[in-house]
């Protein structure tokens, strides 16, 4: 009985010794000259390890890849873009969009800026989900439009905009603070 399983421990030794073999000779490469000598694969230049920004007129250090530094911001705020909306999105939230506008005018003559004013005016137009940013003194706001996309804007004691457009990419209808 000893037999077979020494017999099956030695064959079991005896491939693992094989592919071990096997898989270390993969890592080998050949290479052509003396020993320590570069492979004809090798590269004479150095690998980036850091990301330097391009500036007109000054040479990069080997060690650099370079980038766009206003292509990478404008990339970086793209979340804030808004989508397409249709026509028939547009017409849709035209009304309701008046009616807020009508109700934040006042509230913006009248001094009685407020956050739940604000929302109070969008669940009057019959839009509800209204979200805002701001105090007393200025109340930015996004809620979904009756049939697609966004009536956004903000609203102060200076500053009334009311607008219509598409959701933005980050989703929503308004963007983050300290995005």
């Amino acid at each position: 009985m000893t037999g077979i399983r020494g017999d099956r421990s030695r064959g079991a030794r005896l491939l693992l010794v094989i592919a071990t073999t096997t898989l270390l000779a993969g890592c080998a490469t050949a290479t052509a000259g003396p020993p320590g000598a570069a492979s004809p694969s090798a590269s004479p230049s150095p690998t980036p390890t850091a990301a330097c920004p391009q500036v007109e007129g000054v040479e990069l250090p080997p060690d650099c890849a370079p980038y766009d530094p206003d292509h990478a911001m404008a990339q970086n705020d793209r979340y804030r873009d808004r989508m397409e909306l249709s026509d028939e999105s547009r017409g849709a939230a035209e009304k309701p969009a008046a009616d807020v506008r009508a109700a934040l005018e006042t509230l913006r003559t009248s001094g009685a800026i407020s956050v739940e004013a604000v929302e109070d005016a969008f669940a009057d137009a019959g839009i509800d989900g209204v979200q805002t940013i701001g105090d007393e003194r200025a109340v930015a706001f996004g809620a979904a439009a009756p049939e697609g996309g966004c009536i956004f804007g903000e609203v102060s004691a200076d500053v009334l905009t009311v607008e219509i457009g598409g959701i933005i990419m980050d989703g929503g209808c308004l963007p983050a603070v300290g995005h």
